[in-house]
């Protein structure tokens, strides 16, 4: 892609390097000559180009998402037709997908995790105030910056391609990481709102946090029969230093059942926030003593240490959402 003359895509999109590639298509990094400035470009397979219907729906839906404007959202600015394959053309984000960073660390602290899901819900809440349901949350599609800045992708791409359940399901390779992700309403091929999205945000906290997801299985068939039938592990089982009311957040937001999950990302928000405020004032660990030298005799037991003071996460407000966050929906 560094050769001399690189493609250039609608006369004016030249492709400078190959950034990733799914199943569903190709992200390169490129230079729009009209405007001088880096943006990504998401080339899709061959395959759309013969589905009639799909230039609309990928005009509708690229419409839709560049309304989006927003911090934690990567913008869309155009799209067209090379040839054979359709492209997206989004804003650049350099930095690493929030999957390579699971995947470097194994997990991540409780801070961080409640951070990326404060500023991930930030997202979902002004889409979905727009009528925008993701429909694909999961670490792939969350971007961090290399300044910082936590930005989510890929809105309307789901709809775009009908990635949905009975798509996914029947497929092999990128598709099982989808289906790691689905809510049971997707699973099942059953409308899906807001509260979809928040499962799937559920699913990834609990990745952030034990560094798996709750289901796993060897085909997406057996991965999306959990999401419908099996209750997850709870995170205190399987991953240390979890604070209840995280580990509440999560299982509330990983709840079968639509009506007992949040209600709407704004509450969420709210609720992560609080946990955020607890975790900052928990003192730091002691260090450790030195070792002390062997003694002569056998010491005595000491006395049991007296119970350190620590600060409790208490529940958020009632007045808003009469369910904190530790209790069962």
């Amino acid at each position: 892609m560094a050769a001399q003359n690189p493609p250039v895509l609608g006369g004016r999109y030249e492709l400078r390097r190959r950034l990733a590639q799914g199943g569903m298509a190709t992200v390169y990094l490129a230079r729009d000559r009209q405007l001088d400035r880096q943006v990504a470009i998401k080339m899709l397979h061959p395959q759309f180009a013969s589905d009639p219907t799909f230039a609309e729906r990928l005009r509708r839906e690229s419409r839709a998402a560049a309304g989006l404007s927003h911090p934690n959202i990567v913008g869309v600015f155009d799209w067209g037709r090379q040839g054979e394959r359709y492209f997206i053309v989004m804003e650049y984000v350099s930095g690493h997908s929030l999957a390579e960073i699971i995947a470097a660390r194994g997990t991540l602290g409780p801070e961080a995790a409640a951070a990326i899901a404060f500023e991930v819900a930030a997202a979902l809440a002004f889409a979905h105030r727009a009528g925008i349901v993701h429909r694909d949350v999961k670490p792939q599609n969350v971007l961090l910056s290399t300044d910082g800045h936590v930005k989510v992708t890929d809105f309307g791409i789901a709809t775009m391609v009908g990635a949905g359940p009975s798509a996914g399901l029947t497929e092999t390779g990128s598709v099982v990481g989808t289906a790691a992700y689905l809510s049971p309403e997707q699973a099942q091929g059953e409308p899906t709102d807001a509260r979809s999205d928040l499962y799937s945000l559920g699913v990834v906290l609990y990745e952030m946090l034990s560094g798996h997801p709750p289901f796993r299985g060897d085909t997406p068939v057996a991965v999306a029969y959990q999401h419908v039938q099996d209750p997850p592990v709870p995170l205190g089982e399987i991953a240390e230093g979890v604070p209840k009311a995280l580990e509440g957040i999560t299982m509330r937001l990983l709840a079968k059942d639509p009506d007992d999950r949040y209600e709407r990302a704004e509450d969420l928000r709210r609720h992560l926030q609080i946990v955020r405020e607890r975790l900052e004032e928990l003192p730091p660990e002691p260090p450790a003593p030195p070792a002390a030298p062997p003694p002569e005799r056998p010491p005595a037991l000491p006395s049991p240490p007296p119970t350190p003071r620590r600060p409790v996460v208490s529940s958020p407000p009632r007045r808003q959402d009469p369910r904190p966050p530790g209790a069962p929906g």
